[in-house]
């Protein structure tokens, strides 16, 4: 192994940067060029076809066999003329990647082969339902699940060296009809959202008929040298570094913050830039994250489900245009011990068909009325489901981030800035449970009416927050890097549309025991700031008095997976999924079982590949050394050397002898733990095993590896190290 870490060397630092140069100096010129958008409908589509498609995105009408046969002539004349042969249903199943069947775009009849695609293939396919995570929904021997089309999800043309495939979005199903992947609960979220949110608007502005959920999602991610990494069997197979001291110079000195990308990294930029601008992905920023070869991607904001979409088209593109580049593209929460992990920020903010963002303030009383409406009905809805929302982003490796001096703690918390924090003070003081003065609605009016002005300023951001108001969306900064973001977007918009809902039915209320519409909204606002204050906090999430000061307002702390993951299955989330139609009992449940399995899983081979690593490379190493060691003492009594001058070797020797026992000793507690887990029957009670017995080795075989990578000698120790692995050369 010490011979593989340093070819890897060698193989790295001769490496030089691949040129790359853009098809145009223009992203116009090729931005969505491999995207069915509109411009390419309007094209190749039979004006029926075109207007079935419009007419179900824009009105959620279903399209016919007649109008289905019609587009998919058309999509595939566009996808043969881009060099495409296949085509397929791409979906993300329960695994947290995509995935995808291809078939070609022929058929044989009477022994000749035809080039063939139909509305049938577009709109539906059947890939094998039983070897994807189904949480028991789904028997080996019960393997029929389906695909089908999301037309509000533009098709697209996937591109390799060796070939083009024509890319259909699509929800995937099983056979009895429940849901088995990430999307169809998503689109489910966003279509009451729609209903309820638009019900709400309307007390506002008639001309409102539509409101869309949109996501900007900031990417973070680490790039690693694929020779260095071939070197690091913990880091190729588990996504992070089991063993491995900190170097001497990490982040401390905030110098790659933000600094001059290096110029491998951003040959690599500009490539996975261009495939994805091809794919109408619409990246605007790039730049060198806090930690040493940490970088960061965004794109602007879109509508939400298009968004989760191009976020996981980018994941794919990242890992296949790094190779070209010689990189690993590493999108675990926490590769590096020691160094910042990796989120991935979502940005949520909501629109409408007028084009007004609702959590931007406007120009006057009225439009600052909505405003605080959706603002504080978000903070509400987040309040009354904070341990769901904690749910919706628990993993193994994301427990890894969630508050260690990086990222959000993992309360659940809101921030708003001092400016806005004021303006809920002063609705709170001035509403009462009786009926307003004119003083007293004359007042609010100004108030409300000054929040533009008051916003100019309130662009301050709260790192330690794990959802802030950062000046027209939520910034929910606890997702983690390598996650599907439909997961936590599914929660937020199911708990706002629901919040929605009910605020609706108590101003309704108000008006009809006649209390004046504004009057009934801020009475009903101004409850929803006194009940759910304890969740606004600006402080620093990281210190300790945060979690005396949460315990006292009730807030919970839970900072480990499996019982994150009980919030999920509670009295009270069964009751929201299905009174908003998003899951039933028997899907929540299923979905509970699939994330404890993952869990486990992920652990269970981290466990593995420490054990190994451990007992064949760096214990074989350390007593490699320990002979030298011993050697170099018996060559030095042999020629009359005083005790006093081996005495430090001596000292060496034991060291290593006492790292190697507890090494060796814990490594085989570790395994009867885990032997132990793997017995138990019921999901929850396995997880927790694998947390609270299996996992508390993996802290104390690290340290007294890494102690032992600081003794042995350099020339013989078998992994990359720290200093290795981050640089980018």
């Amino acid at each position: 192994m010490s011979t593989l870490r340093f070819r890897a060397l060698e193989t790295m630092l001769s490496r030089t940067a691949v040129k790359y140069t853009p098809p145009s100096d223009k992203v116009s010129d090729f931005f969505g060029i491999n995207v069915f958008n509109n411009d390419a409908m309007t094209k190749y589509l039979h004006k029926d076809a075109l207007k079935a498609v419009n007419a179900a995105i824009n009105s959620g009408e279903k399209i016919d066999r007649k109008a289905a046969d019609l587009v998919a002539i058309g999509m595939k004349e566009w996808a043969a003329s881009k060099g495409a042969t296949h085509y397929t249903h791409w979906f993300q199943p329960l695994t947290g990647l995509t995935a995808e069947k291809h078939d070609a775009f022929f058929d044989i009849h009477d022994g000749k082969a035809i080039d063939t695609f139909s509305g049938n293939a577009l709109a539906q396919q059947e890939p094998d339902a039983s070897s994807f995570p189904s949480g028991g929904i789904r028997n080996t021997f019960e393997a029929r699940g389906y695909t089908a089309w999301d037309l509000s999800s533009p098709a697209f043309i996937m591109e390799s060296s060796n070939g083009k495939t024509l890319c259909i979005p699509t929800v995937f199903v099983s056979y009895t009809g429940e849901t088995l992947d990430y999307k169809a609960p998503l689109l489910k979220a966003l279509h009451v959202l729609n209903e309820t949110a638009v019900d709400v608007c309307q007390l506002f502005d008639k001309d409102i008929t539509k409101v869309y959920a949109t996501l900007g999602v900031e990417q973070e991610y680490f790039l690693v040298d694929t020779a260095l990494l071939n070197s690091r069997p913990d880091l190729y197979i588990t996504g992070r570094t089991l063993f491995g001291h900190s170097p001497a110079k990490g982040q401390q000195l905030e110098d790659h913050y933000f600094g001059s990308i290096p110029e491998r990294a951003y040959a690599f930029m500009l490539d996975f830039e261009t495939e994805s601008y091809k794919l109408g992905i619409p990246l605007k920023t790039r730049h060198n994250e806090v930690a040493p070869s940490q970088f960061e991607c965004a794109p602007v904001f879109e509508e939400i489900n298009l968004a989760v979409d191009h976020n996981l088209l980018l994941m794919d593109l990242m890992e296949k245009v790094a190779r070209r580049h010689n990189f690993k593209v590493l999108l675990h929460e926490k590769p590096y011990a020691g160094i910042n992990g990796s989120g991935k920020h979502n940005n949520w903010s909501l629109s409408t068909n007028t084009g007004k963002n609702l959590l931007s303030p406007g120009g006057n009383p009225k439009s600052n009325l909505m405003f605080l409406t959706f603002f504080i009905n978000t903070i509400k809805a987040v309040y009354e489901h904070a341990d769901l929302l904690r749910a919706s982003i628990a993993s193994a490796s994301n427990d890894h981030r969630l508050g260690a001096n990086e990222a959000p703690p993992a309360i659940m918390s809101i921030f708003l800035g001092g400016q806005l924090s004021k303006v809920l003070d002063e609705i709170e003081k001035s509403v009462g449970d009786k009926k307003m003065s004119p003083e007293q609605k004359t007042a609010i009016k100004l108030n409300i009416g000054k929040i533009p002005e008051i916003l100019l300023d309130n662009t301050d951001r709260n790192r330690t927050s794990p959802f802030a108001f950062t000046g027209n969306k939520f910034e929910f900064r606890a997702v983690g890097s390598s996650a599907n973001s439909s997961n936590a977007m599914m929660v937020l918009n199911t708990i706002v549309a629901n919040q929605l809902r009910e605020f609706k039915a108590e101003v309704d209320v108000l008006i009809k025991k006649n209390i004046k519409k504004d009057e009934a909204i801020l009475k009903v606002l101004r409850q929803y700031i006194v009940s759910s204050k304890n969740i606004l906090f600006g402080g620093n999430g990281y210190g300790d008095e945060w979690l005396r000061e949460a315990k006292k307002r009730g807030l919970s702390n839970i900072t480990t997976t499996p019982p994150a993951l009980d919030a999920f299955v509670s009295k009270k989330s069964f009751e929201l999924f299905e009174k908003n139609n998003i899951f039933s009992h028997r899907e929540a449940e299923a979905r509970h079982e699939i994330m404890l399995e993952t869990y486990i899983k992920k652990l269970q081979i981290e466990s593995r590949v420490m054990g190994d690593l451990a007992i064949n490379h760096i214990i074989p190493a350390a007593i490699k050394y320990q002979t030298t060691l011993a050697e170099n003492v018996e060559g030095l009594k042999d020629i009359g050397m005083k005790a006093d001058t081996y005495g430090t070797q001596v000292v060496m020797i034991k060291e290593i002898s006492e790292h190697i026992s507890i090494i060796y000793s814990e490594v085989d507690a570790m395994i009867e733990a885990r032997k132990k887990a793997n017995k138990l029957e019921n999901g929850r009670d396995k997880a927790i095993a694998y947390c609270d017995k299996v996992r508390p080795y993996f802290e104390t075989i690290r340290e007294h590896v890494d102690k032992l990578e600081m003794i042995v000698d350099d020339e013989m120790w078998p992994l990359a190290k720290y200093r290795e692995l981050v640089m980018i050369r």
